[in-house]
């Protein structure tokens, strides 16, 4: 599975968590790291990447540019510039 970027991981991760309407604080019940993915400390593990593209998906509409941006088929998409 190709690498995102720093930056762009975090922008998923508290884009994802919005679009969601979660604190960081319940997002965290899912995901221990929430915090350090967001501001770029933390890289995200390939699994917990897999899991945050589950939550993506039924949003449907609400989060149809995240899939484009992020993801593609079954695999992350390469955000390097």
């Amino acid at each position: 599975m190709p690498a995102i970027e720093q930056p762009k991981f975090a922008e998923l991760i508290r884009q994802t968590r919005a679009r969601l309407e979660l604190s960081q604080f319940e997002f965290v019940s899912l995901f221990q790291s929430v915090n350090r993915w967001e501001k770029g400390r933390t890289k995200l593990l390939s699994l917990a990447l897999k899991q945050i593209e589950v939550l993506v998906h039924p949003m449907d509409d609400h989060a149809k540019d995240l899939l484009e941006k992020y993801f593609q088929g079954q695999g992350v998409k390469n955000c390097e510039p």
